[in-house]
């Protein structure tokens, strides 16, 4: 049955309950007509906790589901938030697509987290499921929607576009100093190294801020691709160990390593011919204050700069504090001693309310969101490119097929 809209409240059913689902649900605080009613992921722990934090957050009822298929076909979930580790999402979507075709799930929207998938062929399954199944679909690219990004793209376009022209790069760097979970380290499970996990961010966010307001995302067509990658840190041994003691013995960067450092260059083309150009960097291996987020937009007589570690907030603590590691400062915290800076609202900065806000209206109302599957299928599509790139030493140009292409870091073992 077709469901009626606009929704008074929408019921958001999760899948995975680690760090970024976490994240996740502390930005729906901020986020009105939204409720989270149920959780599935495979460790009982995990999800009781994150059902206790729902309640914690008045967040909603939140059932603990045993199976994937229970949550599907739950009567109150509405959409599905897609948050578990890279290797599981197809099969969490053909389990999706099936009980909604088969009339066995009320759910009538999904949303998955960055990257879509690991490699072309599977994204490009995603998004035919998601379409199959009826759904509505929206890619969840936080930094789209950081209020920095919004806000300069804004007055970038409306104030010096009219008078200067377009822009024509776009910059985008993000660092830090690894993942949280030991599946983001192996590249067969994660799909690839720091290019899949980070460079998704920066060149979707690159690619949306070259775009005109209101043009569709394709207006800009890929052109080429240049990409390098290296292991500059945690391949020397004495870092090496330090992983495997920490994320265990199934990550050991002796033997099969993921790259920790990654730059590429896009070339596209847009509607008149000209071309724009997007160059990103990417690595685990910063050692600052945490995460950090540069992005830069130049255009013929103009210029925006961001930078995620510039931030109003600061304190000092000397060495006579003493204290326990954490991340309450900000993500990827290094150190809690010294001068550090502080994201007073990470969520917030980072784009996860207002792009959580954005999908709960989208699916509320019944409208395309911003960000969907296609736009996953693209971005995957530009990273395999830069990952062929650097494998082969070469320039990859648009129109070669790259739906059966692995990255050499996530093919099996022969």
């Amino acid at each position: 049955m077709t469901p009626a809209f606009p929704r008074k409240i929408l019921r958001i059913g999760f899948v995975g309950s680690g760090f970024i689902a976490h994240f996740h649900l502390k930005a729906l605080v901020g986020v009105r007509n939204v409720e989270v009613t149920g959780v599935y992921s495979p460790t009982p722990a995990k999800r009781a906790a994150f059902a206790a934090a729902v309640a914690d957050l008045d967040l909603g009822a939140c059932t603990v589901h045993d199976s994937l298929e229970a949550l599907v076909t739950a009567p109150d979930v509405d959409a599905v938030w897609i948050l578990s580790p890279n290797d599981t999402r197809l099969a969490v979507m053909r389990t999706l697509a099936e009980a909604v075709e088969a009339g066995r799930s009320p759910v009538f929207a999904v949303a998955c987290e960055k990257p879509l998938a690991r490699t072309l062929k599977e994204a490009k399954a995603m998004l035919a499921l998601a379409e199959g199944a009826k759904l509505n679909h929206g890619y969840l690219e936080n930094q789209v929607f950081s209020t920095a990004v919004q806000r300069g793209k804004d007055i970038i376009w409306r104030r010096a576009v009219p008078s200067a022209g377009r822009p024509y790069l776009a910059r985008a760097a993000e660092e830090h100093a690894g993942p949280h979970e030991p599946w983001f380290w192996r590249g067969e499970t994660q799909g690839g190294g720091v290019l899949l996990d980070m460079m998704c961010h920066s060149v979707e966010v690159g690619r949306y801020l070259l775009t005109a307001p209101g043009a569709r995302r394709d207006s800009l067509r890929l052109k080429s691709a240049t990409g390098a990658v290296a292991n500059l840190k945690w391949t020397r041994p004495a870092y090496a160990a330090d992983l495997k003691a920490r994320m265990g013995p199934s990550v050991d960067y002796t033997r099969r390593p993921a790259e920790d450092f990654a730059r590429g260059m896009l070339t596209l083309v847009d509607e008149e011919g000209q071309e724009v150009v997007i160059e990103a960097t990417t690595s685990w291996a910063y050692v600052g204050a945490g995460l950090r987020i540069q992005l830069e937009l130049l255009g013929p007589e103009y210029a925006l700069e961001f930078s995620s570690l510039s931030t109003g907030l600061k304190v000092f603590l000397s060495r006579r504090i003493g204290g326990g590691e954490g991340e309450d400062l900000v993500e990827k915290q290094n150190a809690e001693q010294g001068l550090m800076p502080v994201l007073e609202d990470e969520a917030g900065i980072y784009g996860y309310v207002d792009e959580n806000r954005h999908m709960v209206e989208c699916f509320r109302r019944g409208e395309t969101p911003l960000e969907t599957f296609h736009d996953g299928v693209a971005v995957v599509e530009m990273l395999m490119a830069l990952y062929r790139s650097a494998e082969e030493g070469r320039t990859v140009l648009a129109g070669e097929n790259l739906d059966d292409y692995v990255p050499a870091v996530a093919r099996p073992v022969a």
